[in-house]
């Protein structure tokens, strides 16, 4: 009998041994980290700030409990599928081996799977950016449509993971095996059909692209929008942000988005949409509206000034068409 041990607090570090020799392929062994290389882009964020000192500090103390899992690769090292940020923390903390379970007959798929759901069993869904939760939905929604032995790996990583507090974790994924694919990736993660839709659809994007996503510099229905431009497109779309400094919005997605569909999206017109020319007229006077005095006695109190009046039509306005983009979306992404 292997003595259970666990580390407290420390979520990605441990798990049942007895269950990992069970449900292994090879069993636990143990190798130089110099023989580990990352998974091929390998879409998640590593550990920093305090929680990656708190591995480290643990493994200095305990050494790394929860062997990571790996295949081999074609050059006689191991390609890492889950416990990048152990081998991380394990290489700050000095050390030389560390424990792995093998994984044989895989394919690229299904070692992808175990990247992706070994991340979310270590992760809660809200802590993930923009870009990981479109490739965790993606392999999930994949698994989902294919079920047999995507499945039997995802409930094998549950096994092969601390999960102790899986069910209590609202936004941590329950599987199942039933139902209309984009449903039931909802039902799992807390999600509309409508919201796995745009993050599957979102994970089409351009890796320079996702990045502008995850660090805020593009709007999320924006940056559905640019999905449905095609890559070379995707690819001057970056070429001219990264050459200028500016602002992608929903507005200026919508029109690129548009003309991509009609063919007739230039690397010029681009241009012109991302500088805010495209919208600039000369000869075309602005619009001059009168709303009636009882419109605004309805939504405004007679101590609002104009000012007051004009900031909060703004707001309404841009919310309205915010929304509108999004059922516009929605209806897209169900026909194709």
């Amino acid at each position: 009998m292997i003595e259970k041990r666990k580390v407290i607090n420390i979520n990605d570090l441990f798990s049942d041994e007895e269950d990992l020799l069970e449900s292994s392929d090879s069993g636990i062994k143990e190798i130089d980290l110099s023989q580990l290389v990352p998974f091929k882009n390998h879409p998640f964020k590593l550990y920093e700030g305090q929680r990656l000192n708190d591995m480290v500090d643990s493994i200095k103390e305990h050494g790394v409990i929860l062997p990571l899992i790996v295949r081999a690769d074609n050059n006689g090292k191991y390609e890492i599928l889950s416990g990048h940020n152990r081998a991380n923390a394990a290489t700050i903390a000095g050390l030389e081996r560390v424990p792995i379970v093998i994984k044989e007959g895989l394919t690229d798929e299904e070692a992808m799977l175990i990247v992706t759901e070994s991340n979310l069993i270590q992760r809660s869904f809200t802590d993930l950016s923009y870009s990981e939760k479109a490739r965790v939905l993606t392999e999930h929604y994949n698994a989902i449509k294919q079920q047999g032995k995507k499945v039997d790996l995802i409930n094998e990583l549950e096994k092969l993971s601390n999960a102790d507090d899986l069910e209590e974790n609202l936004d941590s994924c329950q599987f199942g095996t039933q139902g209309r694919s984009d449903k039931k990736v909802g039902d799992d993660y807390k999600l509309s059909a409508r919201d796995v839709a745009r993050y599957i659809k979102v994970d089409t994007l351009n890796e320079s692209l996702k990045i502008r996503l995850d660090t805020k510099e593009i709007p999320f229905i924006a940056a559905v929008d640019l999905s449905f431009l095609k890559k070379d497109e995707q690819e001057s779309i970056e070429g001219i942000l990264k050459k200028n400094k500016f602002k992608v919005d929903i507005k200026k997605a919508t029109v690129l988005k548009k003309l991509s569909q009609k063919r007739n999206l230039t690397e010029e017109k681009a241009f012109d949409i991302l500088s805010g020319k495209y919208f600039d007229n000369p000869n075309k006077k602005p619009k001059s509206i009168k709303v009636k005095p009882k419109i605004i006695s309805k939504y405004f109190s007679e101590g609002q000034n104009q000012k007051d009046i004009e900031r909060i039509i703004e707001k309404a306005l841009e919310l309205y068409f915010s929304q509108s983009q999004e059922i516009e979306n929605e209806d897209e992404l169900e026909m194709e």
